[in-house]
């Protein structure tokens, strides 16, 4: 049987890849367990140091495979297929310590904006548009509200949560569901520009410098200056910040970096 996700690493970096793009790489049943197989091996990895998630075709993702949704039993949530797995994926990619990018190929809808929004960094052609059409289903982005409510602001997640209207890359940057538009031309540049930064930046530092853009703005303020100065009490002194300085000083990269 025909892989429907392929990965392959190369120079610190693990592409993982779906490639359905008969059904517009629609969340399958298949398709999500072989996703977060791969993206667990990716995550277990020593040598990969960040991770790129794209698709083949002109879709980067529809959303949930309707055929399989059709099958489930009215009045049975626990029969609807791709609740069962999607969670998991898109908590592997929220929580990943290494970083994620979203190269995305083209065109996402519903749950795949669920795989956007999980990500570090979500970097579209300005050819690519988006939509939430769940309620013209007469279904919610329930699940991928989760990770979407997270990035893009309130008023535009009332606007197309609520409408189902198709808007535009450049449109969803703005509102922050997406890190960059770039011309498509200029998208695998821009991919391999983030993912060479990323490579530059110490493993630990860059899962804990995750955490503190979720975390710190929940502080109370006293709180977050006391527990972030023993943070960064912890990092001058611990090895991989030891490493760093030293590396600083002797003008030349850190061990990550070469």
């Amino acid at each position: 049987m025909e892989e429907l996700v392929h990965a392959r690493a190369a120079d610190g970096v693990a592409t993982i890849t779906m490639d359905s793009p008969r059904n517009r790489n629609a969340l399958s049943v298949r398709l999500l367990d072989e996703l977060a197989d791969r993206l667990r091996r990716a995550l277990d990895e020593d040598g990969v140091r960040v991770i790129v998630l794209t698709a083949t075709g002109t879709v980067f993702c529809s959303g949930a495979d309707l055929r399989e949704q059709r099958a489930a039993e009215p009045g049975r949530p626990a029969s609807a297929p791709v609740t069962e797995a999607l969670p998991e994926i898109m908590s592997l990619l929220w929580n990943s310590p290494k970083p994620v990018i979203c190269r995305l190929n083209g065109t996402a809808r519903a749950g795949g904006l669920g795989l956007v929004a999980a990500c570090d960094f979500a970097i579209a052609p300005r050819s690519a548009s988006f939509a939430f059409s769940e309620v013209r289903l007469g279904v919610v982005p329930a699940m991928i509200s989760v990770t979407v409510l997270r990035r893009m602001e309130p008023r535009a997640a009332a606007e197309y949560f609520l409408t189902g209207e198709v808007f535009d890359a450049d449109r969803a940057a703005q509102i922050g569901l997406l890190t960059r538009a770039v011309p498509d031309d200029e998208l695998d540049a821009t991919v391999e520009h983030y993912a060479g930064m990323l490579r530059l930046g110490g493993p630990e530092a860059l899962a804990i410098a995750k955490r503190l853009v979720r975390e710190v703005p929940a502080l109370p303020l006293e709180e977050g200056m006391r527990r972030m100065a023993g943070l960064s009490a912890e990092r001058f002194t611990s090895e991989e910040g030891q490493e760093g300085i030293r590396a600083f000083a002797e003008k030349r990269r850190p061990y990550w970096a070469r």
